[in-house]
Formats: structure tokens, sequence, C-alpha cells
């Protein structure tokens, strides 16, 4: 593939590889690589009841996971933007794989913080959606990539609709081992679907004169920039939110004596309603000022946790916030990621909105690790609700500053 000039068509690819069958592809890598990942939390309980153990030491597991997640995007990107994506797909579907299984296996703590925090988390930094994000700025015109990028964080919240409602279906059926080895072979299938998103390392396209810049010019200048740092920190929410509620909130119901399909019910209709909030995001953040759009995201999503507290529990109320979690679940990704691609181009779109994941990640471990550590030390999951209301705060006010606009590229140093 070659790089052409910025227009209105797609970088270049093989007859097959239409926008069609790359928004299709890529949906579905984001729908399998999501999907297993978002139920983890489910099985806290049965995995740490076998193990004799505390659900604060598998949820330093799933924290490390997605630490690892966001410590491996950066990487993942940065390879891809350098070698093409096809590799990373491959080695990243594989480790995923067997990282779930191991979660199967009798292991003590250590061995399953390194083994299976470690494969699960460096495995999804190399086929989640935001690699798949990337290769839709690349591939595809520009005037379809925010309705994509919506499209394909549409699609990964909808495997959490898919996985949600099977997990327990699968566990009482077949048990808790048996459904979790069913869902390690899953991120096989993703290796095929791969071949319609491969890149080139020359894909993509630099902002301002459309000079080449190195990576280490182009970190330099990332975070040198106050608007692409307000992003990184802002995002920090999206992950605390959502590795909590992932992990937590199923036991959360469970102890307020809900039955099991309330739980089931509740993570199905995050992902169902994920599908409207990610679409419309991708459709508003076309049409609107990105960084007010992440505002109203934030505010909207502290709201909707606030609802917890002004209401008696109920298995009305716990899916009533389910359904307004979800349509704020992944809406943050469209305007995020076009705020990245914006700023800084689509040459390093995966390393820069690899760094902007990170700090999610960040979040993502803190919000899964610390529910378990305050769950032991408090018996509730207060703090942590008050926690991601501030959080939610902090977020939406500091995306206000953002400037909406190509960042300048430096000028060129006059030969001697």
């Amino acid at each position: 593939m070659t790089a052409t000039a910025p227009s209105d068509r797609p970088v270049s690819d093989p007859s097959w590889r239409t926008p069609f069958v790359i928004i299709l592809c890529g949906c579905l890598i984001g729908l399998l690589s999501f999907g297993p990942r978002s139920v983890v939390g489910m099985f806290l309980m049965p995995i740490s009841t076998d193990n004799g153990w505390t659900r604060d030491i598998l949820s330093l597991t799933i924290a490390i996971q997605n630490l690892m997640w966001g410590v491996g995007q950066p990487f993942a990107g940065a390879v891809a933007d350098r070698f093409g994506t096809l590799r990373v797909f491959w080695v990243g579907a594989i480790m995923y794989g067997l990282g779930l299984a191991c979660m199967v296996l009798p292991l003590p703590p250590l061995a399953m913080h390194v083994l299976s925090g470690t494969l699960v988390g460096l495995g999804l930094a190399g086929v989640s959606f935001n690699l798949v994000l990337a290769c839709f700025a690349k591939l595809l015109p520009e005037s379809k990539r925010a309705q994509a990028m919506g499209a394909g964080t549409a699609a990964s919240s909808f495997g959490q609709f898919v996985f949600a409602p099977l997990t327990p279906f699968l566990v009482d059926l077949l048990g808790w081992k048996a459904a979790l080895l069913i869902f390690s072979c899953v991120p096989l299938v993703i290796i095929p679907l791969s071949f319609a998103l491969a890149t080139s390392p020359s894909s993509g396209q630099g902002q301002g004169t459309g000079a080449e810049m190195s990576i280490a010019a182009t970190l330099k200048q990332a975070f040198a920039h106050p608007s692409y740092v307000f992003l990184v920190i802002g995002f920090f929410t999206c992950g605390f939110q959502l590795a909590f509620i992932t992990t937590h909130y199923p036991t959360y119901l469970k102890d307020l004596n809900m039955p099991a399909w309330v739980a089931g019910s509740a993570l199905a209709l995050i992902g169902l309603f994920n599908i409207v909030g990610s679409l419309g995001a991708g459709w508003l953040a076309a049409r609107m000022s990105k960084r007010w759009l992440l505002a109203y995201i934030y505010f909207a999503r502290g709201a909707a946790v606030i609802l917890l507290f002004v209401f008696p529990p109920s298995t009305a109320l716990a899916l009533v916030f389910a359904a307004l979690m979800g349509l704020l679940w992944l809406s943050t990704v469209p305007p995020t990621s076009g705020l990245v691609a914006l700023m800084f181009g689509t040459r390093y779109m995966a390393m820069l909105y690899g760094f902007v994941f990170f700090s999610h990640q960040v979040g993502g471990f803190l919000g899964a690790w610390l529910g378990g550590v305050m769950y032991e030390r408090t018996g509730s999951y207060e703090v942590m609700w008050y926690l991601s209301i501030l959080f939610c705060i902090g977020s939406g006010l500091i995306n206000l500053p953002i400037k909406e606009r190509p960042v300048a590229q430096p000028a060129p140093v006059p030969a001697e």
C-alpha cells in the first residue's frame, strides 16, 4: 500500500477491502475482543470461592490486566504504526486466549497475577478496539471516520451485550471452568478477520504540512501540548468507572441479595445501550465541539451514579442505572480518538491514542483493585461510588480548555 494525499478516499487497499468490509471486520474484532473481557467480573466469586480467596485477590489480577493493557497499548500502537498491524493482531489474539485459559488453573495468587494479568493485558493491547479505531483512521476516508469509530465502539459493547447473558447460562450448564475455556478460544477468530485491517508502515497522514516526523519527535510534540495532556488526564475517569463497574457491579448487586439474572441483565443492558450511546457520540462528534461533548458525558456519568444514593436499592434501579451508564459507557471514545486525529493526524494515531488509553487503564487498574480493597476494609463499595462522582466532575472540567485544532508542525531547522 502507498499513502496518498489527504482526500475523501481510502488510503489504498485491494479491491475486496471496501470501506464496508473494513468496518464490518473491525466491528467483529471489537466485539470478539471486548466480549470475554467485559464479563471477567462475573467469574470473581466462583474463582475466589474455589481457590479460597477473598475478593481483593482476583480483583488485583483483573486490575493488572487493565494496567498491562494500558502499558502495552502505546507499544502495540507504535509497532503497528512502524511495521503494520497484521502481526500485532495475531500475537495479541494468542496471548489473550492463553491468559484467559490461565484463570482456570489452580494457581497461587502471585502466579495468577503474573500469568493471567500480563497475558490478558498485553494480548488485549494487540486486538482491542483501540487498534481497530487507528486502522479505521488510516484506511477510511475522512468523511466516514467519525461514524466508523462510533460503530467500532458500539460493536465492542455489543460483545458485552452478547457475552453478559451467555456467561451465567454457560456457567449453569457447564460450570465456570468450561465456560471460561470456551471464552479463551474466542480471540483466535480475530486472526482471519485481521486481514481486512492490515496496514503498511506508510499508512496514514500527518497533519500540518504533511512533513514526516520521527516517533520521538511526535511524542515530544504531543506531551508538550497542553490539550493532549488534558485529554490524557481526563480519560483516567473513564477507565476507573468502567473497570470498577464491570468487575464489582455484579458482586455489588449480589450483596444486595438480588438474583444472579439481575447482574447478567445489567451488564447486558450496559452493552445494549452503549450501542446507541457510541453511535450517537460518533454522530455528534462529527457535528459539535468534541471537548464539550466529553464534558457533557462525564458530568452525566456522575449524575447517574448519584441516582444510586438518591433512590433505595431495587431491581428496577439496578437496571435503570445500567441503561444510563450504557448510554455513556464508551461514548467518550469517538470524541477522544477524534481529537487525537484532529490534533496530530493519523500517521501515529495508534501510538498517540495508545498513550491516552494508558491513562484510561491506570484508572481501570485502580477501579478494579481498589474496589476489592475497599470492600475488604469497609464492608461496602460506598467509597468507590463517591470517588467515581468526584472523578467525573474533574474530567468534565479538565476537557473544557482543550483547543480543537491541528497542532502546528515545528519549523524545519535551516542547514548551516
